[in-house]
């Protein structure tokens, strides 16, 4: 099937979703104000319950798993896996996201299938490979009953007991992870706070690769006054694709539409069938130029959440900017796929520009992360 065909088959299958938005106060250098929901505003003490909620492992089957086992404060809000791993050791398909300034994200996971932070809380205790749960209701009978909880939800909420609801549990979940923000790195200062001695003359030879050579800013965006490193949008790099080929991701695509069980639980459907997943964006909105689409990650601390990519497939930096070097392809003269993203193409960097552009993304470490995980893993912009 050619890919018009193809197109024309998807489009008469396919139904497009919409998307929401946000806004915010005093953030950290290098960063605009954090989007803050108008029926969600920060405060100390429902950023606290967020806090404890988040790191709450009996709100999964075995009592083992909460969200800060794979989105762990020490290793700067990650796992360091390829694929994160749920109970009983279960693993997923997808590496596990920095939540560090996923305030900034207008969707959330890697295909953009939840709108919002409030909303992406709530899938992972009822994912079958991450928490296990069959439902909500063992999360609001220990909120609910917990005198803990109950102190802090009658603080925060006004509510007790059988009052507490679902959507308060991740109101707060929500408030604490858009808490964690970072800026002033080392190309913060150097750039938006002026300091020129803040990154080391390789690293000012990589951003200028970065913003030139290398066009890495066509998508990690940058500009005057702040930097977000993401563009928000999805990309097939050919990572996953490549592998897969042409003929099994079309496949693939027209099985999943077929599917109705497929379409109603995305969320289960892309964490448990591998080849599934990378069908990226489009298991989402159903249109071809979503097919093997992923969101542009933001660059911000890359240098400590690694492995790369959506599938966790590169294990350094290196490896990721050989991948670009390359045209989009993990070794030189391997075939993409038809379905990768235009503009991507050979880059030509010599082996001293690789290294310069690498020193420029560990240039993006705030201080917090730079050892041995954060010194303070609540980093407020609410509160400066």
């Amino acid at each position: 099937m050619n890919r018009l065909l193809f197109g024309t088959a998807v489009m008469a299958m396919a139904m497009a979703y919409g998307i929401p938005a946000a806004n915010a106060s005093s953030p950290p250098l290098g960063l605009p104000p954090v989007p803050i929901p108008a029926d969600n505003p920060q405060t100390p003490a429902k950023i606290a319950l967020g806090n404890k909620l988040f790191h709450d492992a009996r709100f999964s089957s075995t009592g083992t798993i909460s969200c800060a086992s794979c989105h762990a404060d020490a290793k700067a809000f990650t796992d360091h896996l390829p694929v994160a791993e749920g109970i009983h050791k279960l693993k997923g398909t997808r590496n596990t996201p920095t939540i560090i300034n996923a305030a900034y994200f207008h969707l959330l996971f890697w295909d953009g299938r939840e709108p919002s932070l409030e909303a992406q809380a709530k899938d992972p205790m009822v994912n079958p490979v991450e928490m296990g749960l069959k439902n909500h209701e063992p999360v609001l009978k220990i909120v609910r009953t917990d005198p803990a909880y109950q102190a802090m939800f009658k603080q925060v909420f006004g509510v007790t007991g059988n009052q507490v609801t679902m959507k308060q549990v991740l109101m707060a979940i929500a408030s604490f992870e858009r808490n964690v923000v970072s800026g002033d790195s080392p190309f913060d200062r150097y750039v938006y706070g002026g300091d020129k001695k803040a990154m080391s003359p390789a690293a000012v030879a990589g951003m200028s690769i970065f913003q030139n050579k290398g066009r890495c800013v066509d998508c990690h965006t940058m500009n005057t006054t702040y930097a977000t490193f993401t563009d928000n949008r999805f990309h097939n790099l050919g990572i996953g694709a490549n592998e897969l080929g042409t003929k099994k991701m079309q496949q693939l695509a027209m099985a999943f539409l077929a599917n109705k069980a497929h379409r109603k639980e995305v969320d289960t459907t892309v964490l448990t069938n591998k080849d599934m997943s990378e069908l990226g964006r489009f298991a989402v909105t159903g249109q071809l130029n979503d097919l093997g689409a992923f969101k542009t990650p933001i660059l911000r601390n890359v240098a400590v959440t690694e492995p790369y990519m959506h599938n966790g497939s590169l294990k350094s930096l290196m490896d990721v900017v050989n991948f670009y070097n390359n045209g989009g392809v993990v070794k030189k003269g391997e075939k993409a796929t038809v379905f990768q993203s235009g503009g991507i193409r050979p880059l030509g960097l010599t082996e001293k520009e690789k290294k310069e552009l690498v020193a420029f993304l560990e240039a993006l470490t705030s201080p917090q992360y730079v050892k041995d995980g954060p010194k303070s893993p609540i980093r407020s912009a609410a509160s400066r």
